[in-house]
């Protein structure tokens, strides 16, 4: 008689030990197990989605340096869970950190192609963008494009670190969280440079029509995403500060 029991390699108790194992690729919503993807059960894919969920709203609030803990509590889920999607913390701000550029190249694309006017292009990518709070989340290395490295202390050197954005009185901290475990051949994000590229077409179709600021770079309008989405407790106040900072900042923009 062929013994029914699962055997070591096969069925859940081989996708359990992927887990405990941190499999490549598991946080991406699927198992390797040899050579195959084997899709998450619904209750371990429903886990990683809230995972996800409450890590946007942890680093929007905190920044990149609140810690697992409060991930695993907005989630409410066990540290443990957090930990077996992401073996490191490196890994959980690497994927939130390319999803919001993600986001927010999708978003300059959108406006690119469909206003005509380029002031209203770039107008409208900014208010989108903060709108979204996907500038709470930006990685630090698209925030600092034509900054003269000599100038900045030697601690922000490393391009591949990510920045503790706010400490927990809410006033920025400089220390920051290297990426463990990540090829250094991988840390070149394509995607940030995405971005970067596609949001240039925005601000150079507005400074050749005479609406932008001859000295405005694509920097500039990146801090402005990161920096016009306050974190306030109450979310009507939130978008009410909001709304009124980027009329103010792009007023700044203008060209006189």
């Amino acid at each position: 008689m062929q013994d029914s029991r699962r055997q070591p390699g096969t069925g859940s108790v081989a996708v359990d030990d992927a887990r405990a194992a941190g499999a490549v690729g598991f946080e991406r919503g699927a198992l390797s197990l040899g050579g195959r993807s084997a899709p998450l059960r619904v209750d371990a894919q429903r886990n990683l989605e809230h995972v996800l969920r409450a890590a946007r709203e942890v680093f929007g609030e905190l920044g990149y340096g609140a810690p697992m803990e409060d991930v695993a509590r907005r989630a409410r889920v066990g540290v443990g869970t957090v930990y077996r999607r992401f073996p490191s913390k490196d890994v959980l701000v690497r994927r939130i950190a390319e999803e919001e550029t993600a986001r927010l190249t999708e978003q300059a694309r959108a406006a690119l192609g469909q206003e005509e006017e380029p002031w209203s292009a770039l107008s409208r990518f900014l208010r989108t963008s903060v709108a979204s709070g996907a500038g709470r989340l930006l990685p630090p290395q698209v925030l600092r494009v034509g900054v003269d490295e000599s100038v900045l202390p030697d601690v922000a050197h490393d391009a591949d670190r990510v920045p503790y954005q706010r400490g927990g009185d809410g006033q920025a901290d400089a220390r920051v969280v290297a990426p463990r475990g990540v090829p250094a051949e991988e840390r070149d994000d394509a995607g940030a440079s995405e971005l970067l590229e596609v949001v240039g077409r925005l601000v150079d179709r507005a400074r050749e029509a005479g609406e932008l600021r001859k000295d405005v770079t694509v920097a500039d309008v990146l801090l402005v995403i990161a920096t016009a989405a306050p974190a306030l407790p109450d979310a009507v106040q939130q978008a009410a500060a909001s709304a009124r900072l980027l009329d103010i900042l792009l007023e700044g923009l203008r060209s006189r």
